[in-house]
């Protein structure tokens, strides 16, 4: 699909289709200009659902978007492919729309100054936006006043499950809400996986059973995942001439779908070929394959958080795989998909707008210490670590159990301050956008909220790692020691962690039976192992 060429014009029934490439001039019939966000690319919202030609659409590349964090160049690439491509789709259905680059939105330090610029023309008498998802841009576009002559409106982004104006009615700021109460509810209003008034399988959740390791076998039958090959060469080339500064390996095409019909494709392959043992090896990892990085996930993240996706149509897809095939796919592997995306996505955006912006500030746990700088090269010795560093590194994704059970862990462990883990998460990965973001690092995997997200922090030794993956075989260090040269850095981090908030996690009944076996040792050995601790901390960057 090739863009139209700058304000090109065919006719398409009653409507002259339109593509303003990289000028600010408005057609001269245009009284309402419509903004769309990189992440409201759903063709499914009813602004679309007629065209009008006194209605201009706007898409834009800005420099606030590539600066506020250290982005990943693929997540970048990603994010402007998509928006292009949406462009071109509405205005190949009949819609006037200005789609803007870096090259016209430079003298604009804002997205305000932007839309200013676009409203000054007096024909313009009404501006219109959809509610953002991210907390920083909605105070942008609340606080933003447009010229006297032009009316503002906001509408919702019609893209959740959970309509905004009722997320007080299920969270309380300040207040812990458990995810899996939250989730039950969600399958009850919305009858998903129900008959009745009770979960299909006589049971809500199979998480138990979505917990399994794989084996050399396992591995070898790894599907060969789907990939695309979006051609970004002219991004790329548009971020180095602006000096956009990018993290991550630069690729000229990248695998992630961009537009509607590669996110269905990838959402169909994933049904397809990875759902029937999804739930089994969701939390699983292994260095042993080239398909070490995708496994059996589904990742759609992206093209669900830039919404080509809905989740009710991801939801309805994985059901109705369940239904058509039933002798290969089996419940627990689609209810462990359906509780991400119906319980925790939506749990997520809703604990994020109850508590911000306090939440971004929590810290419950005075964590201060630097991210140490091998999260930005690999260059560790710690084969789980450099493993999904590496591949976050490599393609702008890693998988949900290395960003919890990896490089958060290890953060947790080490005190890493919660807003260097905010900004690495939110900056590495394709499908990262605040909303779900900060929640994910901040609460569940630093518990820096303490507590209002997990029950408990998700803190872990060498023995989860060694459990869960095949990492450790290769590894520098020795899974199975505690201190001494060679020892993995994460058994020692880990009790230094558990004793230096002993007050705290020793009131969790989940947690106080570890603390017996800790304290059954000899003086010594705990002193052995704390030490060596604090020798590891004295130099992260070392490891």
């Amino acid at each position: 699909m090739s863009l139209l060429p700058a304000q090109a014009l065919t006719n398409k029934g009653s409507f002259a289709i339109m593509l303003l490439e990289n000028t600010l001039t408005v057609p001269s019939n245009t009284s309402r200009i419509r903004w769309i966000l990189g992440d409201q690319l759903a063709m499914s919202h009813s602004w679309f659902e007629k065209c009008d030609e006194t209605i201009l659409y706007v898409i834009a590349e800005l420099r606030q978007e590539t600066d506020y964090a250290p982005h990943h160049c693929q997540k970048v690439c990603a994010f402007f492919a998509a928006m292009r491509d949406f462009a071109e789709t509405l205005a190949n259905l009949g819609h006037t729309v200005l789609h803007l680059d870096l090259d016209s939105t430079a003298p604009f330090k804002t997205l305000p100054e932007l839309i200013t610029a676009l409203c000054a023309n007096s024909a313009i008498l009404h501006f219109d936006y959809q509610r953002p998802d991210e907390y920083r841009l909605m105070c942008q576009l609340e606080q933003f006043r447009p010229p006297a002559h032009c009316s503002k409106t906001r509408y919702e982004s019609e893209h959740f499950l959970l309509p905004y104006p009722e997320i007080e009615k299920m969270f309380t700021a300040d207040k812990a809400v458990r995810m899996e109460n939250f989730y039950r509810k969600m399958r009850k209003r919305f009858d998903i996986l129900m008959e009745g008034d009770q979960p299909r399988g006589a049971r809500w959740n199979f998480d138990a059973e979505n917990r399994k390791k794989l084996k050399k076998q396992d591995i070898e039958a790894l599907p060969t995942p789907l990939v695309f090959a979006n051609d970004v060469r002219a991004i790329i080339e548009r971020l180095e001439r602006h000096k956009i500064k990018t993290i991550g390996v630069k690729a000229e095409s990248i695998i992630w779908p961009i537009n509607r019909d590669q996110a269905q494709a990838q959402l169909e392959f994933f049904c397809t070929n990875c759902l029937p043992l999804f739930g089994t090896f969701q939390d699983a990892m292994t260095c042993n394959s080239p398909h070490r990085w995708s496994l059996y996930h589904a990742r759609i993240s992206f093209a669900l958080n830039c919404k080509l996706l809905h989740p009710r149509e991801v939801i309805d897809t994985a059901i109705a795989a369940l239904d058509a095939r039933p002798s290969e796919i089996d419940l627990a592997q689609v209810e462990g998909f359906v509780r991400q995306i119906l319980g925790w996505r939506e749990y997520m955006r809703g604990m994020y707008w109850i508590n911000m912006p306090g939440y971004s500030q929590k810290n419950a746990l005075d964590a201060h210490a630097p991210l140490p700088d091998f999260f930005w090269n690999e260059k560790t010795s710690m084969r789980c670590m450099s493993e999904a560093i590496g591949q976050s590194l490599n393609t702008s994704y890693a998988h949900h159990i290395q960003r919890l059970m990896i490089t958060g862990n290890f953060c947790l462990l080490a005190g890493i301050e919660p807003s260097e883990v905010d900004t690495w998460y939110l900056g590495i990965y394709v499908d990262a956008i605040e909303w779900v973001e900060m929640p994910n690092t901040r609460g569940m995997s630093q518990f820096s909220d303490g507590g209002l997200i997990a029950s408990k922090p998700y803190a872990a030794s060498g023995n989860y790692i060694s459990k869960m993956s095949d990492y450790c075989s290769s590894c520098h260090y020795d899974v199975k020691r505690k201190t001494g040269r060679g020892a993995c850095p994460l058994n020692s981090l880990y009790w230094r962690f558990m004793i230096k908030h002993r007050e705290r996690l020793a009131k969790n009944p989940r947690i106080a039976m570890l603390f017996k076996g800790w304290d059954k040792q000899g003086d010594a050995e705990r002193k052995a192992i704390l030490d060596y601790a604090e020798g590891l901390i004295a130099d992260l960057n070392a490891l």
